[in-house]
C-alpha cells in the first residue's frame, strides 16, 4: 500500500515539477551564456565534440573566459544539433531534464542516509518531501534558467551519482565503479573534489559509526588514515584529471578579490544562503555584494559567529545515531561551499552557487523535521487534525517554493526583465546597470539607455566593457566624435582584451575608416581568431579596400569554423574571382585591349591613389561594355576618395542598377549618401 502512495505522490509531484517549469523553456540567453552559446562558433557544428576535450578555447567565445569544461560545451552541442540552432527550448530542455534524474536519485540518497539513522515507515515520505522541496526550491530557478549554469546541474549530478553508487553497492567498491561518473563530472565544473570530503564523512559517521569528537582523540588518529586510503584511487583519478583540465588554461576568469577579506566575507554570504534556504526572497541574477575588508565589521562578526554555530551543530549532531544526518547534511553544505569561498573570485555571492550545497542542507532540515515528528508522533498520528496540520505544512512549503520559481520564471524571460530586477535588487550593481541599459539601447530607447550607463559608470569607472557600450551607444547617437573617445578609452583600460579592438573595428569600418578598421581588426584577431563576428567585420573591410588574398583567407578562416557557411564561401568565390583578373594586371605602361583589362588598370590606379586615372580607365572599360557593374563600383569608390559624393553616388547606384546586390557598390553608396548629408 505503501510502495502504490509513494508512486501516486511520485506521479504528481512529475506533473506539478513541469507545470511549475513550464514557463521557462523559451526564456532567453542571458550574461555568460552570450559567449559560451550565442557567440560560441564551435557548439555549431557536433563532429566538433572530441575537439573540446583537448581546446579550452572551444568553450567560450571569450579569450577571458577559455577554459576546459568539454561534457558542457558537449551537451551545448548536441542542443544546437537537436534545435537546429539557437532554439531556447532545446537547451532549457536538457538543463530540465538533468535536473529530473538528479531529483530522482535523490529519493534513493537521502531514504538510505535517513534509514541509517530512524527506523520508521515514514522514511518514504519524508525522503519525498525532501525532493520535493529540493525540486521545487525557488532558488533553485537561478541555475536552471541560467543555461551556462548547467555545470552546476551537471557536476551536481555526477557527485551524486558517485556517492549513490558508493553507499547503495557497497560490495562493488573494489571494483571501483563508483568512480566513473566523478571522472565524468571533473569534464563539467571544478567542484568534483568536494566528493571526497564527503564520503569521507559518511564514512567516519555512518560505517564507523564515529563522531566528530571521538575522530580528533588520538586512539582513532589511525581511522582517519585508514579512511583516506579507501578514497585514495579516487584522489588519484579526480585530481589527476582535474589537473589535466586545469593545466589547459593560463588563469581562472574573475579571480580578482584579495584572499583574506573575501574569505572573512564568505562568513556572511554562508548565513545569506542558509536563511535563503528558509526565505528564498531577495534572489538576483547578479548581486551589488562586495568584499568585507574590515574585520571587525558587524557582518563579519555575525558571519563568523553562524559558522562557529554551524561548527558546533555539526559536532553535537554527530554524537547521536539518530542526528548523524543532521550533521552529515551540514558537512555536505558547508564543503560544497568551499571551492567558491576559497577562490576570492570578483562576485562575492551567486545565487547559483546554492545549487549544490542545499542538497545537504536538505538532509539536515528534513532530519530534524523527522526526529520532531518522531516526538510526537503519539500525538499527531491519532489526532485527524494535527495529522492535517502536518501535511498542510509540507504542502504549503512545496507550494511557497513552486510559486517563487514561477515567479522567478518570469524574471528570467529576456534580457530586459532580469536586469530590472537585477537594478531593483542590487542598485549598486554598476554591471547590472549597464545590461538593463544595453536591453534598453537594442530596443532604441537610447535615452534610457545613456542614463544607466550613466549611473553604472558611478560604479564602474574602469570597466572596460561599460565604455565599449557606451562608445556604440554614441555611434548610434551620430556622435562619432564621442563615440571614438570611448572606444580608445575601452582599449587603453583593457589593451590585452580582445573586445575593445573588435567593435571600435566595426565603428570604423561604419565610418569608412577602412585602412584604421583593418589595423584594429586586425589586432583583434591576434587575440582572438575563432570570433565569427570579428571575421564578419574584417570580410566586410577586406571587400571594400579590395583586399582580394586577406578576403580570400578570412573566409577560408571562417569555413574552418562553420564549414558550408553560405555567407564565406560567397566571399572565398568573390575574392578568387578577382584574384583572377588580377593575375592578369596590367600597369599603367600596358596597353588594355578588353573591359577586364581597362578595370585592372583601373584598380591599379586605385590602390596607387591616383583616382582620376581610375575614373577614367573605368570610363573606357564602359565604351566596351556598358553594363559593367565592376567598373560603376570602382568609378564611385574612386570619386569618394576624391569626395566627390553625387557623382560618387551616381556611380554606385548605376552598378546596382545592374547588379542589385553588388556587395561594394552597396557599401560605396551607403558612404557617400551618409557624407553628403554631413
Amino acid at each position: 500500500m505503501m510502495n502504490r502512495n509513494i508512486i501516486l505522490l511520485a506521479t504528481l509531484l512529475f506533473i506539478v515539477f513541469i507545470g511549475v517549469y513550464a514557463n521557462h523553456f523559451y526564456n532567453g540567453f542571458h550574461f555568460d551564456d552570450s559567449h559560451t552559446i550565442v557567440d560560441n562558433v564551435y557548439i555549431r557544428n557536433i563532429k566538433n565534440i572530441p575537439a573540446f576535450f583537448f581546446h579550452p578555447e572551444m568553450f567560450s567565445a571569450s579569450p577571458a573566459h577559455w577554459g576546459l569544461r568539454p561534457m558542457v560545451t558537449t551537451t551545448l552541442a548536441i542542443d544546437y544539433w537537436l534545435g537546429k540552432g539557437l532554439n531556447p527550448f532545446y537547451f532549457h530542455l536538457s538543463t530540465f531534464i538533468w535536473y529530473g534524474l538528479l531529483c530522482v536519485m535523490l529519493y534513493f540518497v537521502y531514504k538510505q542516509l535517513l534509514s541509517n539513522a530512524i527506523k520508521t515507515p515514514d522514511v518514504k515520505y519524508l525522503s519525498l518531501f525532501g525532493v520535493a522541496w529540493y525540486a521545487l526550491h525557488t532558488a533553485n530557478a537561478e541555475t536552471i534558467n541560467y543555461i551556462i549554469s548547467r555545470s552546476d546541474v551537471l557536476s551536481t549530478f555526477f557527485i551524486v551519482s558517485s556517492f549513490f553508487i558508493y553507499i547503495r553497492w557497497p560490495h562493488l567498491r573494489n571494483k571501483f565503479l563508483y568512480i566513473i561518473p566523478a571522472f565524468i563530472g571533473v569534464f563539467a565544473k571544478e567542484t568534483v573534489l568536494v566528493l571526497l570530503i564527503i564520503l569521507f564523512f559518511y564514512i567516519v559517521l555512518f560505517e564507523k559509526g564515529l563522531s566528530l569528537r571521538q575522530l580528533l582523540t588520538k586512539e582513532h588518529f589511525p581511522q582517519i588514515f585508514k579512511t583516506i586510503g579507501q578514497l585514495f584511487p579516487l584522489l588519484i583519478v579526480v585530481g589527476i584529471t582535474q589537473i589535466y583540465t586545469l593545466s589547459k588554461i593560463n588563469a581562472i576568469e574573475g579571480i580578482s578579490n584579495p584572499l583574506g577579506p573575501y574569505v572573512l566575507t564568505q562568513s556572511y554570504v554562508w548565513l545569506r544562503y542558509f536563511i535563503a534556504f528558509f526565505l528564498p526572497l531577495n534572489l538576483s541574477a547578479d548581486t551589488d555584494w562586495t568584499v568585507i575588508y574590515n574585520p571587525f565589521d558587524e557582518r563579519i562578526i555575525i558571519g563568523v559567529s553562524f559558522c562557529i554555530a554551524l561548527i558546533w551543530s555539526i559536532f553535537k549532531a554527530s554524537e547521536k545515531t539518530a542526528t548523524k544526518p543532521i550533521a552529515f547534511g551540514l558537512i555536505w553544505f558547508a564543503a560544497a561551499l568551499l571551492p567558491t569561498s576559497l577562490a576570492p573570485f570578483a562576485e562575492v555571492t551567486n545565487d547559483h552557487r546554492m545549487f549544490f550545497p542545499f542538497i545537504g542542507l536538505m538532509l539536515s532540515v528534513v532530519m530534524a523535521m523527522a526526529l520532531c515528528l518522531e516526538k510526537y508522533s503519539s500525538v499527531w498520528k491519532k489526532n485527524v487534525f494535527s495529522r492535517s496540520c502536518v501535511i498542510f505544512i509540507a504542502l504549503f512549503i512545496v507550494g511557497l517554493n513552486a510559486y517563487g520559481v514561477y515567479q522567478r520564471n518570469k524574471i528570467w524571460k529576456d534580457e530586459e526583465t532580469l536586469w530590472l530586477d537585477v537594478t531593483v535588487k542590487s542598485p549598486l550593481n554598476g554591471r547590472g546597470l549597464m545590461n538593463y541599459g544595453l536591453s534598453q539601447m537594442a530596443k532604441g530607447n537610447y535615452s534610457v539607455a545613456e542614463e544607466y550607463f550613466n549611473k553604472a559608470s558611478v560604479y564602474l569607472p574602469y570597466y572596460s566593457t561599460l565604455y565599449i557600450n557606451i562608445g556604440i551607444l554614441k555611434s548610434a547617437l551620430n556622435s562619432p566624435e564621442l563615440a571614438e573617445e570611448n572606444f580608445k578609452k575601452a582599449i587603453s583600460l583593457d589593451p590585452g582584451a580582445f573586445a575593445p579592438y573588435v567593435y571600435y573595428a566595426q565603428f570604423l569600418k561604419d565610418t569608412h575608416r577602412l585602412v584604421e578598421a583593418q589595423q584594429m581588426g586586425e589586432k583583434a584577431l591576434a587575440i582572438n581568431s575563432s570570433s565569427l563576428f570579428l571575421l564578419n567585420v574584417l570580410t566586410e573591410v577586406y571587400q571594400q579596400l579590395e583586399l582580394w588574398n586577406e578576403l580570400k583567407e578570412t573566409a577560408k578562416k571562417t569555413l574552418v569554423l562553420l564549414p558550408g557557411d553560405a555567407k564565406a564561401l560567397s566571399s572565398l568565390a568573390f575574392a578568387e574571382d578577382k584574384m583572377s583578373f588580377k593575375r592578369g594586371d596590367v600597369s599603367k605602361e600596358t596597353k588594355a585591349k578588353t573591359a577586364a583589362d581597362y578595370l585592372n588598370q583601373s584598380l591599379y590606379y586605385y590602390n596607387s591613389k591616383d583616382y582620376n586615372s581610375c575614373i577614367e580607365a573605368c570610363r573606357q572599360a564602359l565604351k566596351i561594355k556598358p553594363d559593367y557593374a565592376d567598373a560603376y563600383s570602382n568609378m564611385g569608390a574612386a570619386y569618394n576618395q576624391l569626395k566627390q559624393w553625387d557623382k560618387g553616388a551616381d556611380a554606385c547606384r548605376k552598378a546596382l542598377s545592374i547588379n542589385p546586390d553588388h556587395p561594394l557598390a552597396k557599401g560605396n553608396l551607403e558612404w557617400a549618401l551618409k557624407q553628403r548629408e554631413m
